[in-house]
């Protein structure tokens, strides 16, 4: 038994779909980072200033920070397009996965960073210069995920954010 012509162009219409569909899929979604700061005297709120770090809640007025594209994202492979837009500082992206948002990072006071490993650092878009770009693609499960620069003091004046993998 032989298929007719009308067989075969199904048939070819239904494996096209399902390989479209299949590279669809594949494809990991893409999160747009904003890297900012409210210019040199930033830094100078450390002194001044309370902890604006994630146990002080999302400190939207806070002299530095981090704006993303999107607050959620699928689980699986999911890319950041990072920029630094800052004009005078050096700034970077770490991610790292939230166990309860009621728990603050580990955080060294005298160092004034995140202590990265024990906070289960998944991967950082490190050290970018005033205006460069850097990209990370990271496979995420299902959770809570927070975006932070650990430079010294940014995490404490609210470079910091919060991303929703489902």
């Amino acid at each position: 038994m032989g298929m007719t012509r009308r067989s075969w162009v199904a048939l070819a219409a239904t494996l096209a779909m399902g390989l479209v569909g299949g590279q669809a899929q594949a494809r990991p979604a893409v999160v747009k980072v904003s890297l900012w700061d409210r210019g040199a005297m930033s830094m100078a709120m450390l002194e001044r200033g309370p902890m604006m770090g994630m146990e002080a809640g999302h400190m939207p007025n806070g002299p530095m920070g981090i704006s993303v594209s999107t607050a959620t994202v699928p689980a699986g492979d999911v890319t950041f397009n990072v920029t630094n837009d800052s004009t005078v500082m050096e700034h970077e992206m770490v991610v790292s996965p939230v166990k309860d948002e009621r728990t603050p990072l580990p955080y060294n006071k005298a160092a004034q960073k995140v202590d990265e490993d024990a906070a289960g650092h998944l991967g950082e878009v490190a050290e970018l210069a005033q205006g460069q770009k850097g990209s990370l693609t990271l496979s995420m499960k299902p959770g809570r995920y927070v975006l932070y620069c650990n430079i010294a003091g940014h995490y404490a004046l609210g470079m910091w954010t919060l991303l929703t993998v489902k």
